[in-house]
């Protein structure tokens, strides 16, 4: 059973939903969270409460996700406890395009040198720092020009690892979740997928924050249903169990991060508040 810590998950909550998070619920994810590896080549890189996870490879590293502007520093600074350069990042890619996880996407690109790969549904927001729909607008922060756009069904490939892209639209109209499969030396191999997100958040859904948002997280819904991972991640960590599960592994749980059936858990889950959401919404409309 999929188990939120509530700190984290209320300030989620309050956050998305108010205008102007405050200086305290910022400061709580951007706390310190020490850098580790989840499995194989994939490693845990960002603070306390909005996760980036660099995946690790011969030719150079992806990361995933910029969390808040003032987290670029410390995405760097786990990036090198762990023994790796951020100069050896060679693609950035996102989620989605809220402060909270691309607010350091363009000092963590003009540190590195990396290619910004991102949905075409959500490039003008991370272009312009500026978001015009939903919980986060009028959220800003800093731009970062995109150098490539991903569809849906996309492979990335870098020194043999392969991240597939799913189009997981609704908490943004291009939210994107990623697939991979990860070995280890010792020759096991584990499913993973990192889960954009498919929360309501504030999000209006009657009348809908944009033409079509209620259709887009039922399809995301329907996609997700069809999927399997032995690993689920997501850009929260109270979303899976971050702090809990390190402390298994860090008490000797190797497997600490494999739940085969967590990812279809999460989605039904939040397909049900989505769902009760859009209920009570309409009623009151």
């Amino acid at each position: 059973m999929i188990r939120f810590a509530p700190l984290l998950a209320a300030l989620l909550l309050s956050a998305c939903a108010s205008a102007q998070p405050m200086a305290d619920d910022r400061a709580h994810w951007n706390a310190p969270f020490a850098p580790f590896t989840v499995f194989a080549n994939v490693h845990y890189v960002g603070p306390a409460g909005v996760s980036s996870f660099l995946i690790t490879t011969p030719e150079g590293h992806i990361l995933l996700d910029g969390g808040l502007p003032e987290s670029a520093p410390v995405i760097e600074a786990n990036i090198k406890a762990l023994g790796y350069d951020i100069d050896d990042v060679r693609i950035l890619l996102n989620t989605h395009a809220h402060f909270d996880h691309a607010g350091g996407l363009a000092a963590l690109k003009a540190a590195s040198g990396a290619a910004l790969y991102v949905s075409q549904a959500d490039r003008a927001a991370v272009e312009s720092g500026h978001v015009l729909i939903g919980p986060s607008a009028g959220i800003d922060f800093p731009p970062a020009h995109v150098d490539r756009v991903i569809a849906d069904g996309e492979t990335i490939r870098l020194g043999g690892a392969t991240l597939t892209a799913h189009l997981t639209p609704g908490h943004t109209p291009g939210c994107t979740s990623y697939s991979m499969t990860a070995t280890n030396a010792a020759g096991a191999a584990h499913s993973i997928f990192f889960h954009c997100s498919s929360s309501v958040a504030g999000q209006s859904l009657a009348p809908e924050a944009y033409p079509g948002v209620v259709a887009d997280y039922r399809a995301a819904f329907a996609k997700v249903a069809a999927m399997q991972a032995d690993i689920f991640l997501a850009n929260h960590g109270s979303f899976f169990d971050l702090e809990a599960k390190r402390a298994r592994q860090l008490s000797g749980d190797a497997d600490a991060f494999v739940d085969p059936g967590e990812l279809q858990r999460f989605n039904t889950l939040m397909q049900q508040r989505f769902e009760a959401d859009l209920a009570r919404e309409s009623a009151v409309r």
